[in-house]
């Protein structure tokens, strides 16, 4: 019985532990920073144009979930170790790439195509086979604590990415980060196991049975058939919103810093990625309580406060600035504890690399749209407050979608229910006169 615990519970440090190598992706804007300055000052080391100065960590952010998609299924077919010693792998050949070259188009390859594909099969292969370890009532806290390691990863990557880039240069710092991160996650690997055919958690809750009642079949969607809720689509948009709008911010929070904090922008960096951290756990915890829809909808709304704040922020107002990341950073994590576990909760375990890979594309596909388009606005106004403008709008839309968000089977319950009470009442239009049959029937 302990062994089996004591299982589950090395799974998911081994896990945490894959994450934290694998969250560089949120050290993002310290690379940029040192790009941009060497493109401001024309020194010849990176001859990039302004506006293309976040397309790496787009495509990365675009390979991330296109890399899920194909990660998940073979998470679900052979292992989560083999995912995740092919992520390593990727992750660390990308970061030595784009150390042996200052190319636009070097970096890309490397950053965005190699490093973002090894970290979506990194980051398929943590969090299920965690979570099938323990009960669904412990789903959220433990997909929190997970992937709270891919959020806390700046903490040690943001102070260590300075000291080591004004040590060693940028491309030096890659190649290290490149052969430590390969070696790292390959060998936490060797720990992820998903549970025997047939296991059940041991301190599942005991559901009240029915005398004479067949037991409920467990609820496990094909992908094909998760394509056809319309929960998938509101889950999809959600995400969309949510990450997209905070990534333009995650990607770009040490430049936002360096006005006021100078050599000391990665502290904001830093204190993100604790925000992002925090978020993850919370969220996974307080969404066992309340529900996945319900705390979606706290998250969306305080999302957009917190953005639509940034127009009144300057950056010289240092603590004000990093208040803001950090709640952006907290609130940003929020999503990726819930919207693993709403899949798990309302698409089933059976497929859940896969089902889950398609719902992340969502994450990918607004970390690809989201900087570049406002990286694009800052080009040609000189500011980002229009993109802060527009964030605010498109969260405050996912949080009133939230509201009607709930299970496949819940809409057919509900849906089902509305059609008796048409019925009824139809039935009753009919026989305005006949009041007592009207009411037999009801």
């Amino acid at each position: 019985m302990n062994e089996i615990k004591n299982r589950g519970w090395s799974v998911t440090m081994a896990g945490l532990g894959i994450n934290l190598a694998l969250g560089i992706l949120y050290t993002w804007s310290i690379f940029k920073q040192t790009i941009k300055e060497s493109v401001m000052a024309k020194d010849g080391v990176f001859n990039w144009d302004m506006a293309s100065l976040n397309d790496p960590y787009a495509v990365c952010c675009l390979m991330f979930t296109v890399a899920m998609v194909f990660a998940g299924r073979i998470q679900d077919k052979f292992s989560p170790r083999m995912t995740a010693i092919i992520g390593g792998i990727l992750t660390g050949a990308g970061l030595i790439v784009i150390s042996q070259s200052n190319a636009l188009s070097a970096w890309i390859l490397g950053f965005g195509v190699l490093t973002g594909l090894g970290l979506g099969f990194g980051y398929a292969s943590a969090t299920p086979p965690a979570i099938k370890w323990f009960p669904s009532s412990k789903t959220g806290m433990i997909a929190g604590i997970v992937v709270a390691g891919f959020g806390l990863a700046s903490v040690y990557i943001a102070p260590l990415a300075n000291f080591m880039i004004a040590k060693f240069g940028l491309s030096q710092s890659m190649l290290i980060f490149g052969v430590a991160f390969m070696a790292v996650v390959c060998t936490l690997a060797m720990f992820l196991k998903n549970p025997p055919e047939g296991y059940v958690p041991t301190d599942a809750a005991p559901t009240k049975k029915v005398a004479d009642a067949p037991p409920a079949p467990p609820v496990n969607y094909s992908p094909m058939d998760m394509l056809k809720t319309g929960a998938f689509y509101k889950l999809w948009f959600m995400y969309f919103i949510g990450a997209g709008a905070a990534l333009i911010i995650i990607g770009s929070v040490a430049g936002m810093a360096k006005q006021s904090m100078g050599d000391l922008a990665w502290i904001v960096v830093a204190l993100m990625a604790v925000g992002n951290a925090g978020g993850r756990v919370v969220a996974g915890v307080v969404s066992d309580k309340i529900g996945r829809p319900r705390t979606l909808l706290i998250m969306m709304s305080l999302q957009a406060m917190v953005i639509f704040s940034l127009l009144f922020i300057g950056q010289s107002e240092a603590i004000l600035l990093a208040a803001a990341a950090t709640m952006i950073g907290f609130n940003y994590g929020t999503n990726l504890s819930l919207f693993p576990s709403a899949t798990k909760d309302y698409f089933g375990l059976k497929n859940f690399g896969i089902n889950y890979g398609l719902i992340f594309s969502a994450w990918g596909i607004g970390g690809f749209i989201f900087p570049r388009v406002s990286q694009m606005i800052v080009a040609s106004t000189g500011t980002p407050q229009t993109a802060y403008l527009l964030c605010s709008i498109l969260l405050v839309a996912s949080s009133l979608i939230s509201l009607s968000t709930r299970s496949p089977e819940e809409s057919t319950q509900s849906q089902s229910a509305w059609d008796q009470f048409r019925e009824k009442l139809a039935f009753a239009r009919a026989h305005p006169v006949d009041v007592d049959l009207g009411a037999r029937y009801f």
